[in-house]
């Protein structure tokens, strides 16, 4: 067996296991599955909101899991944990599961997927988008969709930062189809940048590397100071005027050198 042929065939057994659980594990609030191998064998970590439904009384649930997990998908000593969701409204496929069961019951789809997006925003998501499809009010395929916040369709943001899940739900009218996309609080994107301040650190400022090589090519291009020279300025007409009256003789002086 090639090494693509081998990963190929781990991504299709672990979505198989993710479908087998959801199936079994809905009324406990299934909220995903982690499969690893070790060293002792296989390890699942099930994320659940009723982690108890899961476990079962005395481990019997748990123990039966065990035991069709080995024999069915050719688990190798499967060893099961199981995890609480602790806010399930952030969770895509939790939210996912409880529209399609309020759509299960009766009520309208509008009015489903606006209590659901503002129950994700109120738990302090940073952006969500619910969409709905199928034959929703007549016998033409369309959709509908609510968004509120932050929300990021492409690059690689979108694959690491945003969860997301997509589930389905069997009414009168048809399949009705429910995707939804969730930013956790607390992520970071390269496209929004936050501007913090200087830290003054013993009398010195932190400035960044690209200012601090800045200074001294300024202090280069910088003229050196030199003391100012004097201005030699043409004497004006009047003061010429009153310095020829002051060294010329009085008219006086003149009469008396005479006599």
């Amino acid at each position: 067996m090639s090494t693509i042929t081998h990963f190929i065939d781990e991504a299709i057994r672990n979505k198989e296991i993710d479908e087998f659980l959801e199936k079994r594990l809905d009324r406990a609030g299934f909220g995903g599955v982690e499969v690893a191998r070790t060293p002792l064998g296989t390890r699942v970590i099930i994320y659940a909101t009723r982690p108890g439904m899961v476990i079962g009384r005395r481990g019997s649930s748990i123990i039966e899991l065990t035991r069709l997990l080995e024999e069915r998908f050719k688990l190798q000593n499967p060893q099961i944990a199981v995890s609480e969701i602790e806010v399930p409204e952030l969770n895509p496929r939790v939210m996912g599961s409880r529209i399609a069961d309020a759509m299960q019951r009766g009520i309208h789809f509008r009015r489903t997927g606006f209590w659901a997006l503002n129950q994700i925003m109120r738990a302090g998501a940073m952006g969500a988008e619910i969409v709905i499809r199928g034959k929703l009010t007549s016998q033409r395929h369309r959709y509908e969709k609510y968004r509120e916040g932050y929300i990021v369709r492409s690059g690689d943001p979108a694959i690491k930062n945003v969860r997301s899940a997509v589930t389905s739900v069997q009414l009168k009218q048809g399949l009705i189809g429910i995707s939804v996309k969730i930013i956790p609080p607390g992520e970071i994107f390269p496209d929004r940048v936050r501007l913090t301040k200087a830290e003054v650190i013993e009398g010195e400022v932190e400035t960044a590397p690209g200012a601090e090589a800045a200074e001294p090519a300024e202090k280069q291009t910088e003229p050196l100071a030199s003391a100012p020279e004097e201005v030699k300025t043409p004497p004006q007409e009047g003061q010429e005027e009153e310095k020829e009256k002051e060294g010329a003789p009085a008219d006086e002086d003149l009469k008396e050198g005479e006599g």
